[in-house]
């Protein structure tokens, strides 16, 4: 009986040595990592995949498309102003009806409106935060951030507060108007702004104030102002000047398919 080792079977040489596993493995190895680098390769199509700037990040993208919207904004401000000083030189309505539209306009929240005002602004907790008080557990993430329901909760309270015409951040709020956020970010009306979030409102100080201070969701934000840390601040103003809503006023709804 021949020894083991001389002995034919998987993995023989034809000089009758043994590969070592060692080696397999080896010759493995580098065959794998040529296949990598050829698909790399061929993806990459000479491009650098880390860092080429043609690939822009998703968020470039959105800051990219909410600047442009401002841009449309004021291009559109500017033509419908254009376009109401053509329409009063040109028509022959009464005085009677020239106010009742004047009055339509400050309802719609498409003019300029001017008077006393109050200003909130809400803003995260810093990215360390504790609790402050005791018998409250540790933040999570989720704690230390503005959420859409507590920019809508100061909105709604302000307009319940008697509110002759909200801003939120540079822009005014109309009866179709959306606040929206996703992620840490607020998107309104096709523009994208980061925290702080700055909320003004026209009307009685002290009226606003009281109706901020009712509210049952705002109570429930300022539990988190206490005990961990959420920006709220609110101001009084003498005199402010909201924008006239510069937007589009086209309804967009879904539409059912076939």
């Amino acid at each position: 009986m021949s020894n083991s080792a001389d002995s034919p079977g998987t993995g023989s040489s034809p000089g009758g040595r043994r590969l070592r596993p060692v080696r397999v493995l080896t010759v493995a190895v580098f065959a794998l990592a040529g296949l990598i680098f050829f698909t790399s390769f061929n993806t990459a199509k000479g491009t650098n995949i880390r860092t080429d700037t043609s690939l822009l990040k998703l968020s470039d993208l959105i800051q990219e498309r909410s600047r442009k919207n401002g841009e449309l904004d004021e291009s559109n401000a500017a033509l419908r102003d254009e376009m109401e000083a053509l329409a009063e030189r040109d028509n022959g309505s009464t005085a009677a009806e020239e106010k009742k539209l004047a009055e339509l306009e400050k309802s719609a929240g498409t003019q300029k409106l001017t008077g006393e005002a109050i200003s909130v602004t809400l803003n995260d907790a810093p990215p360390d935060a504790t609790a402050r008080l005791p018998g409250y557990p540790e933040p999570q993430p989720d704690y230390l951030v503005i959420h859409q329901q507590d920019l809508q909760a100061v909105v709604n309270a302000l307009w319940q507060g008697g509110a002759k015409g909200i801003k939120v951040m540079d822009q005014r709020l109309i009866s179709t108007s959306a606040v929206r956020c996703v992620g840490n970010t607020l998107i309104l009306q096709g523009r994208v702004y980061s925290p702080p979030y700055k909320i003004t409102a026209v009307g009685d100080p002290e009226r606003l104030k009281k109706a901020l201070s009712a509210s049952p969701a705002i109570q429930n934000y300022m539990v988190y102002v206490n005990v961990y840390g959420l920006g709220w601040k609110v101001e009084e103003h003498d005199e402010v000047t909201l924008p006239g809503y510069s937007g589009a006023v086209d309804l967009h709804y879904a539409e059912p398919v076939g």
